[in-house]
């Protein structure tokens, strides 16, 4: 378990147990490491001073979204149109009347959540989202809801007091820097901030279902049957049911042979190399890597998983798969096991060694740790 799901858990077992068993869960962290992660004058600068454009903003005010030409203005860039601009003195005023303004897709343009949602995605392999809520003192902006996907929620800055339903029975939870809340899917909430302005985060944890798995499996196996169905049939009553129920066996018996690992494999494959591109510090390492030596400080950007296809080796880079010989299993071992080390450490001959490492710094794993 890495320090993602720590940050956010504490005790990893009790939290799966609480999860597994769809159970509001509560857990006091440390406030200075979340705060971190976006502060109020991030979030100033955010819409005040950066083009950010709608659909990563709207606002909601008494339970109901505000229309976007209340907050945005149209401009232009090198000559072409742009739509959707936030303007920062319109959006202040609708804070200041009691609107609450969301910022959405975090994890799309925000480094430190970014990151976050990263390490987590990696551990759940679950794909996640952030969204944060800016909301002004005594404010609420959205009315007694539900959400359709698993939510980890912390304070920034401020306080506010959710109201939660679980089991049928209300709990009124204080949040403040430091508490993360878990809400599983369909738990009702609403929350309304206290005595100064209000800033939380919410992760959302979208949950890949086993029907997800299941239906390209079944699709698959359903490709059998595309004979039609007898002629007269409504004239001949048992004719459809039977001919079903002998479908159904076949199916059955079609489903039977499935190799499973192989559809582990993909579904692995599949959500370790469709994540979006990061590659932090990418230019300067782009720049370096022709000076790369033997003794260059290297640094593993994010986990590596290895899955093993016989005669060649598929590295999940996160958005894109890399394939590699069997012969340097060892080597690949070594990147697994260590995020710090220089094309030196690697079990290879120099040359082999130095090919590889350049490679997967033009691939993004690596990085020149200077």
């Amino acid at each position: 378990m890495s320090s993602a799901l720590d940050l956010l858990t504490g005790d990893a077992r009790a939290f799966a147990e609480k999860a597994w068993a769809s159970r509001v869960h509560q857990h006091h962290t440390d406030p200075d490491a979340l705060v971190a992660l976006l502060r109020l004058d991030d979030v100033d600068r955010l819409l005040t001073e950066s083009a950010i454009r709608t659909p990563a903003v709207r606002l909601a005010q008494a339970g109901r979204v505000l229309p976007e030409s209340q907050y945005t203005r149209s401009g232009s860039l090198a000559g072409k149109p742009l739509t959707g601009l936030v303007d920062p003195a319109k959006l202040l005023d609708l804070f200041e009347a009691g609107a609450t303004v969301v910022l959405q897709g975090l994890q799309r343009y925000w480094p430190p959540l970014t990151d976050l949602c990263a390490r987590l995605e990696a551990e759940l392999g679950h794909p996640v989202q952030a969204n944060a809520y800016l909301t002004p003192p005594g404010s609420q902006g959205f009315a007694v809801h539900s959400d359709s996907h698993d939510v980890f929620v912390f304070q920034t800055h401020g306080s506010k007091l959710w109201e939660v339903h679980e089991d049928g029975v209300r709990g009124d939870v204080l949040l403040e820097p430091g508490l993360v809340m878990y809400l599983p899917t369909g738990t009702p909430h609403a929350a309304r901030a206290q005595t100064e302005a209000s800033l939380h985060v919410t992760l959302g944890i979208n949950q890949l279902s086993w029907r997800s798995l299941l239906e390209p499996v079944v699709r698959e196996a359903l490709g059998e049957f595309e004979d039609p169905l007898p002629i007269g049939y409504a004239d001949h009553p048992g004719m459809l049911a039977d001919g079903l129920a002998t479908r159904l066996r076949a199916l059955a018996d079609l489903l039977g042979e499935v190799d499973t690992t192989a559809v582990e494999r993909r579904q692995i494959t599949e959500f370790g190399s469709g994540r979006p591109t990061r590659l932090p510090g990418g230019l300067r390492d782009r720049l370096a890597v022709a000076e790369l030596t033997a003794e260059t400080p290297l640094l593993r950007r994010r986990e590596l998983r290895v899955l093993d296809e016989g005669d060649r080796l598929a590295l999940l880079l996160g958005d894109r798969v890399l394939r590699t010989p069997t012969r340097i299993r060892a080597a690949v071992d070594h990147l697994v096991a260590h995020q710090r080390f220089t094309a030196a450490d690697l079990p290879l001959d120099p040359a082999s060694a130095l090919v590889l490492c350049r490679r997967l710094v033009r691939e993004g794993l690596l990085r020149v740790d200077a």
